[in-house]
């Protein structure tokens, strides 16, 4: 019954896609399928009907590090309540003195997303990328409800992960969710972080509320939205099951030409695809935390006066990303005595990191040489 909805729905959710484009796929047409498949909601099943499971997870992973030559280890970080956090480590005795480079990436990513950039970075420094919590690897534990709660589950976790890899202080580079995390986190634990690099950041200005006075929208993207948002942003590529591989690697093949240099299969779908259909646990944290179109419930430009003038912030757009970057000029004029710069690197969009890889690393290293 459940396969046949599917069947039923594949259409439809190939004429939404027409209609609403690639980049909106987590919360419109995965939602659109979890809503009309609901029904069969049945637990005991799920597993068995999405073709992942951790050790599948980890193959992915594998593949996509396989090109990485750099020497490194990798091990899960145990933090309270039994959790842990899936981590790379990068640290060579040249550059073990030097301060580290913290990778934190953004919602649905992992580890292995930073594939052709950790080659170039840890030449330099000590590098750690680590799977956020309730993300790829890491633990999935429940988190709470409330926004700020589970905000601060998040950050929290970053810290005690830091102090059992005995970390002094870091570089805190976070993409999309994790810009937003690297700058809560440094806001509570300012003397931990030596310069904040966000890269695309997520969640910083607060939703207008003039939005629909200047921009009105359309009727049917309000009603999609009010459909939508009991669900997870990805509930539906879980339900889809067996057809999730293959949906992921039609409607997202942007991702194989990210990593063209690196692989000519499949690679880097199939890893998005494992990463994405475990327990949404970092995913529903994520949906707590937004309000509807995307926007934070507790935008973080509210909060940049409470970080301390002395972190130096630098902040990466790609010229062809959708993300506003005014929020970078913002932060800017709010932080007068602090040094804040803005790199637009061309021919980039969302994914700076894997757009560019070459300027990317280039412009991190920059901003890196500035701190011992």
């Amino acid at each position: 019954m459940a396969e046949q909805a599917v069947t039923a729905n594949r259409g439809v959710v190939q004429r939404m896609l027409s209609v609403v484009g690639v980049d909106t796929l987590a919360s419109s047409v995965w939602g659109y399928v979890d809503t009309t498949i609901k029904w069969c909601w049945i637990p005991s099943w799920l597993p068995s009907w999405c073709p992942t499971s951790q050790s599948q997870l980890q193959t992915a992973e594998d593949m996509m590090l396989r090109c990485v030559n750099s020497a490194f280890s990798k091990q899960f970080v145990p933090i309270s309540s039994g959790n842990q956090l899936w981590t790379l480590i990068f640290s060579s005795d040249n550059v073990k003195d030097k301060t580290p480079l913290v990778l934190l990436h953004g919602f649905g990513g992992g580890v292995g997303l930073w594939a052709q950039n950790l080659d170039a970075l840890s030449q330099h420094r000590p590098v750690f990328a680590l799977d956020l919590l309730g993300f790829g690897r890491s633990s999935r534990p429940l988190f709470s409800s409330d926004a700020q709660e589970a905000e601060d589950q998040f950050v929290e976790s970053i810290e005690q992960w830091r102090s059992k890899v005995g970390l002094e202080s870091m570089i805190l580079l976070g993409h999309n969710l994790g810009g937003y995390l690297a700058v809560s986190y440094s806001i509570k634990y300012p003397g931990r972080a030596k310069h904040i690099v966000l890269v695309e950041p997520w969640g910083f200005p607060q939703r207008p509320d003039t939005a629909e006075a200047d921009r009105p929208i359309p009727v049917w993207i309000k009603a999609l939205g009010a459909m939508f948002s009991p669900f997870n942003p990805l509930a539906g590529l879980r339900l889809v099951g067996p057809l999730g591989p293959t949906l992921v690697q039609t409607l997202r093949p942007d991702f194989k030409r990210k990593f063209s240099s690196m692989f000519s299969d499949n690679t880097v779908s199939e890893y998005i695809y494992h990463l994405n259909v475990q327990t949404p646990s970092g995913e529903t944290a994520f949906k707590n935390m937004t309000i509807p179109y995307g926007w934070a419930k507790r935008p973080m430009l509210q909060r940049m006066d409470q970080l301390q003038p002395e972190i130096p912030i630098t902040i990466i757009y790609g010229s062809r990303s959708s993300i506003d970057s005014n929020s970078g000029s913002t932060i800017k004029e709010m932080r007068p005595h602090s040094h804040v710069e803005i790199t637009t690197i061309r021919g980039a969009g969302h994914y700076v990191y894997a757009d560019q890889p070459e300027d990317f690393n280039h412009s991190i290293l920059q901003v890196c040489d500035k701190v011992d």
